[in-house]
């Protein structure tokens, strides 16, 4: 039994690329870069939260235009880990490109192409699930990946930096120096500790690839993806769900420091939060995985749905008790750590139980195609969400408004689980 749990050399470099990258995801996506470019356009003259969701709306567009094709690509034989490389440099490049300007268009710029990289590699990343394990072992690989993520990726570099931040300015340095500094040690840290995938990565599951017409071939591989989603009636109501929750999720996280800034929260205050985040995240990740095996991942998923909602109004009251304080409210600092707190809960096992969720469900010969249109819809949503806080902000003046907006694409995944919920209980593309 202890050898059977034991991990393999595969699925061990598979869960240190998510201790990789998400040294990205807290200080490019979640925590130091979105503040600082907020601050910098603020101080341009420019309203930072609206432009920083148009950014994340943009790069966000470009993945979804691209992951079907990317996807199908992938399938063919040998070309998994190139394009994994691929992004992976691209990503590492625009990264470093952000540490050498101050000026926001620019800024946005290399945010947009950096995320670009870092979505496009996770896609890959996600697709080699089916290669590296087995159907039994994907709950537990997917949110150890995650759990790590946290504890390594999100949390080392990270206090690293905000160290950095608080010991510059003592010795005549700018915050702003800081800043790009941490950037650098993202860059460092993802590409070093990327290395044992690109090294030990294998394509077990593949297509052959045509001899001839490869383009024709591919758009016609993404048309027969789309109809077996569409036949595998599991698949179908799940992956409609996922468009909508993991809509809110992406925006939670990338607009949650752009929104307690707009509120005007302390920059130090915020990071120890999201610090806080990480930390709680790690075990709970971890127990994602022993809660999915003992209650089914689908069920955990919608407790974390149902959370979420929560998170939500949570934050909405956090932008309303800063303005109006009634009855004895908390601060809003004091509530944007209860809701870090809170967030921490759900946020790493939501993505790996989804993510393990799809691949069991899904032909693995076809997983590139699959998480594809996996991506498309997770994607296209992360277009969806910043624009609603933007579009939001922009009609009714309120963050708070914009934070409460988002409720609504959580209670259409819940709609739309309780209309597919018997489909979608169902593991194996035979049964869905």
């Amino acid at each position: 039994m202890a050898e059977k749990q034991r991990f393999t050399k595969a699925e061990k470099s598979w869960i240190l690329y998510d201790w990789a990258n998400s040294v990205y995801a807290t200080i490019m996506l979640a925590a130091i870069y979105p503040i600082y470019f907020v601050g910098t356009m603020r101080s341009q003259g420019g309203e930072g939260d609206f432009w920083w969701g148009i950014g994340s709306s943009l790069s966000m567009l470009v993945l979804t235009l691209s992951a079907p094709i990317v996807g199908a690509i992938a399938d063919y034989r040998g070309w998994k880990k190139k394009l994994f490389a691929g992004f992976l440099v691209i990503g590492l490049a625009f990264t470093l490109f952000c540490a050498f300007t101050d000026f926001w268009p620019l800024m946005l710029l290399g945010f947009i192409l950096s995320r670009i990289g870092f979505n496009g590699s996770c896609l890959v990343y996600d697709s080699f699930l089916t290669d590296i394990t087995t159907s039994d072992r994907m709950d537990r690989v997917s949110n150890y990946g995650f759990a790590f993520g946290y504890i390594g990726g999100s949390t080392i570099p990270f206090v690293f930096s905000i160290a950095l931040m608080q010991l510059f300015p003592r010795f005549g340095l700018s915050t702003s120096l800081a800043v790009k500094a941490s950037l650098v040690i993202t860059v460092v840290w993802w590409g070093l500790f990327s290395i044992p995938f690109l090294k030990t990565a294998a394509q077990v599951h593949c297509i052959e690839k045509p001899q001839t017409a490869i383009v024709k071939e591919t758009f016609l591989a993404i048309g027969r993806t789309a109809k077996k989603i569409v036949s595998y009636k599991g698949v179908f109501f799940f992956i409609i769900a996922y468009f909508f929750y993991i809509d809110g999720v992406d925006t939670v996280i990338s607009m949650s420091t752009a929104y307690g800034e707009t509120l005007g929260l302390g920059t130090v205050s915020m990071i120890l939060a999201l610090l806080l985040t990480q930390l709680i995240a790690f075990p709970c990740s971890m127990l994602f995985s022993y809660l999915s095996k003992r209650f089914s991942s689908l069920k955990m998923i919608l407790a974390a749905v149902c959370l979420y909602l929560v998170i939500c109004i949570v934050g909405f009251i956090m932008g309303f008790g800063l303005e109006q304080d009634w009855f004895g409210i908390p601060t809003a600092t004091t509530l944007f750590w209860i809701l870090a707190s809170l967030v921490g809960t759900v946020q790493g096992g939501i993505q790996g139980t989804s993510r393990s969720h799809f691949a069991k469900i899904i032909p693995p010969e076809n997983s590139g195609e699959f998480f594809g249109f996996y991506d498309i819809f997770g994607k296209f949503a992360a277009i969806l969400g910043p624009a609603m806080y933007s579009l939001t902000k922009s009609l009714t003046g309120s963050s708070a408004m914009s934070i409460l907006s988002l409720t609504v694409l959580f209670l259409v995944a819940l709609v739309i689980f309780a209309l597919g919920w018997k489909h979608m209980k169902a593991v194996g593309p035979e049964h869905a």
